[in-house]
């Protein structure tokens, strides 16, 4: 008698245990670093600061914000960011954009090469892939695809520039969105809480 295809084995199955692989943002604890990753190790940990924002078609803003970088031990980097609105006195107003994505270096053959591949991805439908170049702890991206679902706003190329600078994470975004070219989007200095 052959299996039925609707009713796969694992359809029944027991529970598993959870995630048994470890992550980390402080290299002193978990996975070893990837060798592929040693020239990204000044951007692993979790930042926090605030930035300021805006767009030709929005008033500025001020936003507190964490991005947390870390590694399983593969050739790639974990990048998760979240922030929030803030209003003239530093208080939250309100939750504002969060983006996860994965940093990978490019490799040619054994040799790990200055290139980067970056994904970006919101939770409002809008997906960047990133080609980027770094030099020392400086790292220049720019959009290679944009990809949108069909309600998400419509953004067409983005850049980004990230440094290290005096043990700070700091960042500048470019976005072209709804008709309007590459325009200066958000910026922001953070320092490192953890790792």
């Amino acid at each position: 008698m052959s299996e039925n295809p609707l009713q796969p084995p694992w359809l029944n199955a027991p529970p598993v245990d959870p995630y048994p692989y470890e992550e980390s943002h402080d290299l002193r604890v978990g996975p070893k670093l990837h060798r592929s990753l040693d020239g990204l190790l000044p951007y692993i940990g979790v930042w926090r600061g605030r930035g300021r924002g805006g767009f030709p078609t929005i008033e500025d803003f001020d936003f507190a914000q964490e991005i947390r970088i870390s590694h399983d031990g593969r050739p790639f980097l974990f990048y998760e960011s979240r922030a929030w609105i803030l209003d003239e006195e530093s208080r939250p107003v309100r939750p504002a954009g969060r983006e996860v994505g994965w940093w990978r270096p490019v490799m040619d053959g054994d040799r790990v090469t200055d290139e980067l591949e970056a994904l970006m991805t919101t939770p409002t439908g809008v997906m960047e892939l990133h080609i980027g170049k770094r030099k020392g702890t400086q790292i220049e991206f720019a959009t290679d695809a944009v990809v949108r679902t069909a309600t998400a706003k419509e953004v067409t190329a983005g850049a980004r520039l990230f440094g290290i600078v005096e043990g700070a994470l700091l960042y500048a975004q470019e976005m072209a969105a709804v008709g309007h070219p590459l325009s200066p989007h958000l910026s922001a200095r953070l320092t490192r809480v953890a790792g």
